[in-house]
Parts: C-alpha cells; sequence; structure tokens
C-alpha cells in the first residue's frame, strides 16, 4: 500500500525530530535521490510504487552514481548534499528516511532491495540481518 506525502513525511518528521515538514522533506529528497542511484530494474521500481508519487519520482530519476556507494561513502554524500548536515548528523537524517521507507517496502521486498547494495545497508534501514548484528 502506497504511503500518502504527509503521512510520509509525518513519519520522517517524528523519527528525525525535525522541527518542520520542510526538513524532513529536505534530507528525504536527498536519501531517496542517492538511494535511487544503487537500485536497478523490478526492484526500484516495486519500491518508488510503495511511496508517494514525488518520493517515488526522486527514487526513479536518481542522481547517477559512477559506482556502488559503501555505507561509510553514502553517510558522507548524504552530509554534504543536507544544508547542515555533517558526518555525525546524517547517519539520524538517513536513518529516519530509510526506516520510513523500509516499513513502506515490507519485509520481503526489503529483502530484494537490500541485496542490491553493498553490505551494511541493512543498518542504515534500521533492518539488521543476521551477518552484520554485532551479538551471536
Amino acid at each position: 500500500m502506497t504511503l500518502r506525502w504527509e503521512a510520509f513525511l509525518e513519519k520522517v518528521r517524528e523519527r528525525g525530530e525535525y522541527d518542520s515538514p520542510q526538513e524532513a522533506e529536505r534530507a528525504a529528497r536527498v536519501v531517496l535521490a542517492l538511494l535511487g542511484a544503487h537500485l536497478v530494474g523490478d526492484v526500484r521500481a516495486e519500491l518508488a510504487t510503495r511511496l508517494p508519487e514525488t518520493m517515488a519520482l526522486i527514487l526513479l530519476n536518481p542522481l547517477q552514481a559512477a559506482e556502488p556507494l559503501n555505507t561509510e561513502r553514502f553517510v558522507r554524500a548524504t552530509a554534504a548534499w543536507i544544508e547542515g548536515a555533517t558526518e555525525a548528523t546524517a547517519p539520524w537524517d538517513i536513518g529516519a528516511v530509510l526506516s520510513t521507507v523500509a516499513d513502506a517496502a515490507g519485509d520481503d521486498l526489503m529483502d530484494q532491495v537490500l541485496l542490491q547494495l553493498p553490505p551494511g545497508y541493512d543498518l542504515l534501514f534500521g533492518r539488521p540481518t543476521a551477518r552484520t548484528r554485532p551479538w551471536p
């Protein structure tokens, strides 16, 4: 089921503890543009159907990535694109957006999304897998 625009932004705003919907939208636009550069084919298209139209278009028309960004570089890129963000605060922005995306996607689609991404992205989505959990 597709999330409505207002509901999507409200979840991102709450999770990111942003003061305004505009701050949440700014973070969502950057993170989804960077994510879209890493996803291809049916997986990206299916994920887009679960997002509000504006966010889906950002995901489907991403920045062009020359190579996949590992999680550290994804964080750095996010910090560079969000005004006022730093490498210390960017994981908070990323988590607020990607956990909302993960909720909208559901478990089966998230498994497919994570297969297309470098190791460690499961943590950015707030859904650690057995291979990245720090405990047995």
